[in-house]
């Protein structure tokens, strides 16, 4: 069933940063885009600048449109579909998504760094979000599979921000939310999810059966 599928990036990444999960997918038949969005607009600002790209693109395409999406671009994807869900929206993997936020994303606001690391999309990513945040992100009513990693690329360091299984900006339990279809979790580290082969391999099987191999 192959068909398009956006890709939409982390915070502090571009397009470039999804291109081996793109190799991959159009390599199974798949159509990609690869948009690299500003990490200083807004949120709303950057669903204006993706809008007109993915509108362009889905209609190019009969068949469903998916999305894959990594650590921020779980946010952006969902405050997308939120807002402008294409009618043959297909199936969502999100690559450690922060769901419910970051610690680390907490500690940047509390020494006053967060507007300066972050962006203007820093309220997103705190585990305690404005209203007004929440309320962008929207419901999830459609086709969710969630992967997950449990491995820290500096633990003894990482470990004072986010104590419980995580992958080292992302806790496991801060990636779900209420509405997904499958979740799983795998021995990854959040940066480099991206190109590992197993979680391609997930995403891939996601996208073509709706369900995570086990």
């Amino acid at each position: 069933m192959p068909g398009g599928v956006i890709l939409l990036h982390g915070h502090g990444r571009t397009g470039l940063s999804m291109r081996p999960l793109a190799s991959a997918l159009q390599a199974a038949g798949f159509t990609t885009l690869t948009p690299s969005y500003g990490l200083r607009r807004t949120m709303p600002e950057i669903i204006d600048y993706l809008r007109p790209r993915v509108t362009a693109f889905a209609d190019t395409h009969d068949g469903p449109l998916h999305v894959v999406t990594h650590s921020l671009g779980g946010l952006v994807a969902r405050a997308w579909l939120a807002r402008h869900r294409p009618q043959q929206l297909g199936r969502v993997v999100m690559l450690a998504p922060p769901n419910a936020g970051s610690p680390l994303a907490d500690a940047l606001h509390r020494y006053g760094l967060g507007n300066i690391v972050l962006g203007p999309v820093g309220d997103f990513l705190r585990t305690r979000r404005t209203r007004a945040a929440e309320a962008a992100l929207g419901a999830v009513n459609y086709d969710l599979g969630i992967i997950a990693g449990d491995r820290m690329l500096l633990p003894a360091l990482t470990r004072a921000f986010i104590p419980d299984a995580g992958d080292g900006k992302v806790a496991v339990a801060a990636t779900h939310v209420a509405g997904m279809s499958d979740h799983i979790v795998l021995p990854v580290a959040h940066t480099f999810m991206v190109r590992d082969p197993r979680v391609i391999a997930q995403t891939l099987a996601y996208l073509t059966t709706g369900a995570f191999d086990r």
